[in-house]
């Protein structure tokens, strides 16, 4: 096992990471930028070093500076987190040449998986449904022609990146032209990649995702799946575990289709496959190979520490369980508390007055955030992350309405009305919703 791990990220990730760490007897060196000198992660890890400006390029983003900090404080292995440079295969091949083990898959999965197109083509290959689409589009005459050959509606998608980013949904000929320019642009400018691809889109469907465990002995365990359709702007807001409202006989395939992808590619470590369902059919969307931000749902049903077997099968561990291990009639709900104006949407920050934290049984808030702590503008607009469990969907339900009600989080504005909002929707109790919910409910 290792005995120093650099966290190469912040915030709320960051702390529980180290959290995981100090469990197991590991010593944790943090980074930070001069934004964050006064975080919780800095001052919860054995050594924080300062490694450059607020601007994530000069700081969380700085391979090079990363890479020296972990070479000069003799860590033996470096955690992404997710965001930042949790799926950058240049990332992940520099820690190989140095010898420092990057805890994730390859950079040859990560670059595989990470180029939605090649990632297509990989599933494809193991039989995976798909939508019909294109190949990597040149420009907007290939664009307009494969949009009439599939038919409208269509969705732009950027091969790299996610968090919502780089995804347009095209609904006729007169949008193309705008929704191309911006998918570009926005791809160039979060993730310096602007190739962009299309795929036919479905309407109305359930976003759900399959949890994916493995390790270096070609052992692959699926511990459950979540439900991820409440979106707004392509972004989550609620996740549950497990989905409701799907048939046990899909919920087998889209296990079925989640390790076979996992072992088609050599997967090691913890990662998320993506399907879109309508009905009965389901779609492969992508492939996540990094710790998921909703990945608390899935400990909190499965008893299974996700972080901790993280970097367990990074160390060479061999998976001691398989499915059997899976505890039933449990049922979580995670809701991200975002630091933003519930009108407009706008980021806030600022500096947190009055902050109070709900408690009592299977209730958790994973989050960074303490009472004086300072909002930056300069990154994720995410607080922390509301988590319950009870053994029924409806009594789920019910407490995360009790710890909604119960947080305190005073001198930012937030979305907690959005989520009271949410919860109380008919659609959401009966659990048929899909990713159009969040305009019924706006």
């Amino acid at each position: 096992m290792f005995s120093k791990i650099l966290i190469a990220n912040r915030g709320e990730v960051a702390v529980r990471i180290i959290r995981a760490c100090k469990e197991m007897g590991i010593e944790t060196v943090a980074i930070y930028s001069t934004a964050d000198k006064n975080s919780l992660h800095v001052d919860l890890a054995d050594e924080s070093y300062c490694i450059g400006g607020p601007v994530l390029k000069e700081s969380y983003l700085n391979i090079n500076a990363i890479i020296t900090l972990a070479k000069n404080t003799n860590v033996k292995a470096i955690h992404p987190g997710y965001g930042m440079l949790s799926e950058n295969p240049e990332f992940a091949r520099e820690c190989e040449r140095e010898g420092i083990v990057f805890i994730g898959p390859s950079w040859q999965v990560i670059e595989k998986m990470g180029q939605k197109d090649l990632a297509r083509k990989t599933a494809i290959s193991c039989g995976i449904p798909q939508a019909l689409g294109s190949d990597l589009l040149n420009d907007l005459e290939e664009a307009l022609n494969m949009a009439k050959s599939i038919g409208y509606p269509v969705i732009l998608k950027a091969i790299a990146g996610g968090g919502g980013k780089g995804i347009r949904v095209v609904r006729n000929e007169n949008e193309m032209e705008i929704n191309f320019c911006q998918v570009r642009l926005e791809a160039q400018n979060a993730f310096g990649d602007d190739r962009v691809f299309m795929e036919k889109f479905i309407e109305h469907g359930k976003h759900v995702e399959v949890q994916i465990l493995a390790d270096a002995y070609s052992n692959v365990v699926v511990l459950g799946d979540r439900d991820c359709s409440v979106q707004r702007k392509n972004q989550k807001l609620i996740e549950e575990c497990p989905a409701p409202s799907i048939s046990r006989q899909l919920r087998e395939k889209i296990y079925d289709a989640g390790k076979k992808l996992a072992k088609k590619v050599g997967y090691v470590t913890v990662g998320t496959v993506e399907f879109l369902v309508k009905d009965e059919e389901y779609y492969f969307m992508e492939m996540n190979t990094r710790l998921q931000v909703e990945h608390a749902v899935t400990e909190m049903v499965s008893q299974v520490d996700i972080v901790k077997w993280q970097i367990r099968t990074a160390a060479g561990v061999k998976l001691p369980f398989n499915e059997d291990i899976m505890v039933e009639n449990r049922h979580a709900i995670e809701c991200r508390i975002c630091a933003e104006n519930p009108e407009d949407f706008t980021p806030s920050c600022g500096k947190i007055d009055i902050f109070h934290m709900p408690g009592g049984m299977d209730v958790r808030f994973d989050t960074a955030v303490f009472k004086d702590y300072e909002v930056p503008p300069f990154y994720d607009s995410m607080l922390g992350k509301m988590v319950v469990c009870s053994s029924t969907r409806e009594g789920a339900i019910r407490k995360m309405k009790s710890a909604l009600s119960e947080l305190v989080l005073v001198g930012v504005l937030h979305n907690r009305s959005l989520h009271m909002k949410l919860l109380e929707n008919e659609e959401f109790i009966l659990g048929n919703y899909n990713t159009d919910i969040c305009k019924k409910v706006l």
